[in-house]
């Protein structure tokens, strides 16, 4: 009976959920090279072939279709099975993953990151910058900041409180067009919009500003690049405040109107808990997120 690396299986089950061998290896932290090995390496064990190349990308064969379920159980059980070990760790030194949205990796973490520095030198620190959702459970990360509760069973996360975001323009904006004085003022603005446009025009209608898509002629998925266009001067946005604190030469309009809520999740797998350097970076991070919720809260009185 064939006993088969079970890095091979997370391999072949990256690259057929990747579609290529390169976005495969970054998902992995692999080179390229050594990630073609793998696959090859389990296509010559199993005597098939797993993949089709078409164009660009790595097409799975009808064996390879056939074998993906099983590939998955068992790249699944190797992430359980490091997972429980890591959980198992007593040792307060080593590396640490933390996984956070774009702008809050550049306007709300570096505080942090200084404290957790200072209070545990010991760590070795990685920031997972992205706005997808870090799979905990394939060790994507070992702890995120999110702006949802987690759902999946195996997470556990600790609500630490809710940020706001208002409605900001430039100072130069306001130059130009005056400082709008009701919700109905901003009826010809241009608005910088989050997509999708409809998700975000309901939005703001639910918090009293009445605004037509005609009006979002410029629109992101990315806040930080949404948030320099305020800065700009080409629009109306929405921006976090602890994020506006930080940009100058821009200024909250509506102030009376209550804002918009950015509730913080921190979030980590369940056995990752009772690991020693886990648990004292979660705890300085939460901590430190609080931190922030109660500065911000007293910047609004």
């Amino acid at each position: 009976m064939k006993i088969m690396d079970w890095n091979w299986a997370r391999a072949f089950c990256a690259t057929a959920e990747a579609g290529s061998l390169s976005a495969a290896a970054r998902h992995l932290g692999l080179t390229q090279p050594t990630l073609s090995r793998q696959i090859a390496a389990l296509e010559a064990d199993l005597g098939v072939g797993l993949f089709d190349r078409i164009g660009k990308r790595l097409v799975l064969t009808p064996i390879g279709r056939s074998l993906l379920d099983h590939a998955r159980v068992m790249a699944e059980a190797a992430d359980a099975f490091a997972l429980a070990a890591a959980g198992e760790a007593k040792d307060p030194a080593g590396e640490i993953s933390i996984s956070a949205t774009e702008a809050m990796a550049v306007h709300v973490l570096p505080d942090i990151l200084a404290r957790l520095r200072r209070d545990a030198p010991q760590l070795a620190i990685t920031i997972v910058v992205t706005d997808a959702l870090s799979d905990l459970r394939r060790r994507e990360a070992d702890i995120a900041i999110r702006h949802v509760r987690p759902i999946e069973a195996e997470l556990i996360g600790r609500h630490v409180g809710d940020l706001r975001a208002h409605l900001y323009a430039a100072d130069s904006w306001i130059a130009a067009h005056g400082m709008p004085q009701t919700p109905q003022d901003l009826a010809t603005a241009d608005m910088l919009a989050f997509e999708p446009v409809d998700r975000f025009i309901a939005h703001l209608a639910a918090h009293g500003v009445p605004v037509a898509a005609g009006q979002c002629r410029i629109v992101s998925d990315n806040a930080l690049a949404l948030w320099e266009l305020v800065a700009r001067g080409l629009g109306i946005g929405v921006v976090l405040d602890a994020a506006a604190a930080r940009l100058p030469g821009i200024s909250r309009i509506l102030p009376d109107l209550p804002g918009i809520p950015v509730p913080l999740w921190l979030v980590a797998h369940r056995d990752l808990r009772t690991n020693a350097r886990m648990r004292l970076a979660f705890d300085i991070v939460a901590d430190g997120l609080r931190g922030v919720v109660r500065s911000a809260g007293r910047d609004r009185r």
